[in-house]
């Protein structure tokens, strides 16, 4: 069965990108923006927690160092970043050498 032009387009596509999106600075860079939606409630709700639980935001804020909490949500936004853009660039060489495999098999 050969390749439809959707599939041709989408190989001429990923032979111009995937060099480009393989980089370690352009997958954080794209996908910062998740990254930080995904770490954002984490922040949200340590910050609102004070009112959920009073005791145990008194016994939390006894031994709090806030440094430890900005270098954990940074650390969660820039994993889930750089983890997405990963997955989302293996799926579509992946998906790239099917086509190709398909390609060459009709030729």
């Amino acid at each position: 069965m050969p390749i439809t032009e959707e599939e041709e387009k989408f190989i001429e596509y990923w032979e111009k990108e995937r060099v480009r999106q393989k980089r370690i600075f352009y997958q954080l860079w794209v996908g910062l923006p998740l990254g930080v939606l995904f770490a954002l409630p984490i922040l949200v709700n340590f910050l609102l927690g004070r009112f959920w639980y009073q005791r145990a935001d008194a016994v939390g804020n006894s031994q709090f160092n806030p440094m430890v909490l900005v270098v954990a949500v940074t650390g969660i936004a820039v994993f889930m970043a750089i983890f997405h853009k990963k997955f989302k660039w293996d799926q579509q060489e992946q998906q790239y050498q099917e086509f190709i495999s398909k390609r060459d098999k009709d030729r």
